[in-house]
């Protein structure tokens, strides 16, 4: 659907391809629109040929980068930049978006001081205004529907918002707070009473902040397009409650490939079109060293994104005039050049229940103290979940990951759940839970505390305290290091063990279960007693690796899709026109090493084993996007194949 006000374009939805460019522009931009020309961004679309542009036109500082007449204008100008991309876009038929810093606004908190969140010692920031103040009214939806009226842009991509919100004790808010709660107190500090609720009247705040300015725009322009930055993603874990057009995010420069492999998944059930945003480049925030990436460096974080069925786009930024390093886009193009190839084997496609991997958000939010944002603590919170992921998908597990919200609709059709190690659960999403096994579902639940809210199902009794220690872990007679909180168990008669825990690195002395199965009404229910998936985050071995493979097959015998041959492969498994899409993402070299910024050495792996649980035998079968016919034997409702070599990304496509 193209948009109404400007047909050549595609709107968002049907897009699937962009590049960001942003230079959040601060008072040493004083020749703004220098060296930005015409030919400068038709060259650009020229070599990459993207269904969108997003360019800045205001960042974390609060200088806008184009000539506003509501906002606070960088020092100076040779010319408007914003007018040039504008116009250049429009005649080439590319949808143009603008990269704007909401909640984060130094400069409007200069200008207007009372604009400002204050911390819980009493002082305003300097930075992140509030978001139950009159900045939303006052400066960002006036310069929205500037931007909207005055240079005719398709959207907004809103940088900050979410993720730098805060708990704001302003007295305003104090008082709402009280009067809407009845709670007197304030609570100050994470283990202060009524923490938990101050932080969720907080949350709604951003709700309802995001929702006012979605709102007003969408009433002054239906066909103005919104994304609020990591709104309704891993770290904003709930149902889409307000009418923004697309989700989107911009994942970690470095580690990158694990990144995306985690938001990536938490986005494809939000029932919004999405995107995620790779940096193209790499450094240290204390440094300030950047290097582009490799063109294999960024093929492999796309095929991450695309496998999943998600839009890609990856940041460069604009130098300090708002002209780019027309250099980079070679890397661009050619990473243009591997989309467009997998385009029609990948954009929109539906997953294929499998796993399902339980994002816990009311636990989530109880244990993050900065409201939205996970970054703190090395991505705190999230740890366990991206361990057990990581950790699922390095055994060629097909995964997705659900939010509680998504269970009632969709835990049906997934043979089995895991629930990642937590110390929350909700009674109705424990009901929930036990509803799905007592029917014949398979359930495995991770580490002491997720563990304890089961005790009674898994048939164990607790033995002392879970506590902090060296574990060894034997499985299929070898042994790794789990040192990390653990739980001692007895088990019922008819429950059976998987694994052993040691308290030292050998088979002598006493042992505990490592693991448990019971069977539950028509279904099962496994614990495990250690923290697998913060330790597989932090020092990742094959053997935890193994074991939790073996207690997955345990569970869960015939997957659709089986993969032999290496550990360095994602599988993910899609479907589109009713033909099953197996994608093939080789995930070998250091993308993982904070030591290594840049490589462009990924080593190719195979021969792969590939075995396809079909039911019946397919017309054809093929090698996508090379649209080369597989040869493969076929009996008793599967296909087996040999791939002799795996580059980055390919896609079996059967039927």
């Amino acid at each position: 659907m193209k948009s109404k006000n400007n047909p050549a374009r595609l709107r968002r939805e049907q897009s699937f391809l962009g590049i960001h460019f942003d230079f959040h522009a601060g008072d040493d931009c004083k020749q703004i629109g220098k060296s930005v020309t015409p030919a400068m961004v038709k060259r650009i679309i020229e070599q990459v040929r993207p269904d969108y542009i997003q360019c800045d036109c205001k960042g974390h500082t609060g200088f806008s980068s184009y000539p506003t007449k509501v906002g606070n204008r960088a020092p100076g100008f040779v010319k408007d930049q914003l007018r040039i991309w504008r116009n250049v876009t429009a005649k080439y038929g590319v949808a143009l978006y603008v990269h704007y810093s909401g909640v984060f606004d130094s400069q409007a908190l200069k200008h207007h001081p009372s604009w400002a969140r204050i911390d819980e010692k009493g002082k305003r920031d300097k930075d992140i205004t509030s978001v139950f103040g009159p900045y939303v009214d006052r400066l960002l939806i006036p310069q929205l529907k500037e931007l909207c009226d005055d240079y005719g842009v398709d959207g907004v991509w809103i940088d900050g918002d979410s993720r730098c919100t805060r708990l704001d004790y302003s007295p305003t808010v104090l008082k709402a707070f009280r009067k809407e709660t009845g709670i007197e107190y304030v609570p100050r500090k994470p283990e202060d009473p009524y923490y938990s609720e101050f932080a969720e009247f907080c949350r709604e705040g951003f709700r309802r902040y995001l929702d006012r300015y979605v709102v007003a725009l969408h009433g002054h322009n239906p066909d103005f397009q919104i994304c609020s930055n990591w709104a309704f993603s891993a770290r904003m874990p709930e149902p889409v409650s307000v009418d923004v057009d697309f989700l989107s995010g911009d994942t970690a420069m470095a580690n990158s490939i694990n990144a995306e492999r985690f938001e990536a998944r938490c986005l494809v059930h939000q029932g919004k079109p999405w995107d995620l945003m790779p940096w193209s480049f790499v450094f240290r925030w204390e440094s300030k060293d950047p290097s582009t990436k490799s063109i294999p460096q960024m093929l492999q974080e796309a095929a991450i994104v695309l496998s999943l069925g998600g839009g890609f786009q990856a940041y460069f930024q604009q130098k300090r005039d708002g002209s780019i390093r027309e250099w980079q886009m070679k890397l661009m193009a050619e990473t243009a050049k591997f989309c467009r190839k997998r385009q029609k084997f990948c954009h929109r496609a539906k997953p294929v229940p499998q796993i399902a991997l339980l994002h816990l958000g009311k636990a989530y939010y109880r244990e993050n103290t900065r409201l939205f944002d996970a970054l703190d603590g090395n991505l705190s919170s999230l740890i366990p979940i991206q361990g057990i992921l990581q950790n699922l998908l390095d055994s060629q597990n097909v995964v997705d990951v659900l939010m509680e919200h998504h269970l009632s609709e969709q835990i049906s059709d997934y043979s089995l759940v895991v629930i990642p190690e937590g110390n929350y659960l909700g009674k109705d999403v424990k009901k929930e839970l036990l509803e799905y096994v007592k029917s014949g579902g398979k359930l495995l639940v991770v580490g002491p505390g997720a563990a304890a809210m089961f005790k009674r199902e898994l048939g164990v009794r607790f033995v002392g305290k879970a506590q902090e220690k060296d574990n060894w872990l034997l499985h299929s007679g070898w042994m790794c290091s789990l040192k990390t909180v653990s739980q001692k168990v007895a088990l019922k008669d008819d429950v059976q063990q998987f694994g052993k825990l040691y308290l030292e690195n050998d088979v002598v002395g006493p042992s505990s279960p490592a693991a448990s199965i019971a069977k539950y009404g028509k279904g099962r229910i496994a614990g495990i007693y250690v923290n697998l998936g913060e330790r597989y985050c932090h020092a990742a071995t094959s053997t935890s690796c193994k074991f939790l493979k073996d207690i997955v097959r345990k569970l869960f015998p015939r997957p659709i899709v089986e993969v032999a041959g290496s550990q360095y492969v994602d599988v993910t498994a899609n479907r589109i026109d009713n033909k099953l899409m197996i994608n093939l993402i080789n995930t070998a070299g250091p993308h993982a090493d904070e030591n290594v910024y840049v490589f462009d050495d990924i080593p190719p792996v195979g021969p792969l084993i590939v075995k396809i649980h079909t039911g019946k035998k397919p017309e054809k079968v093929t090698l996508q996007p090379a649209n080369v016919a597989l040869d493969y034997k076929y009996s008793n409702g599967e296909v087996r194949l040999t791939l002799s070599r795996l580059e980055i990304h390919d896609i079996i496509v059967v039927g």
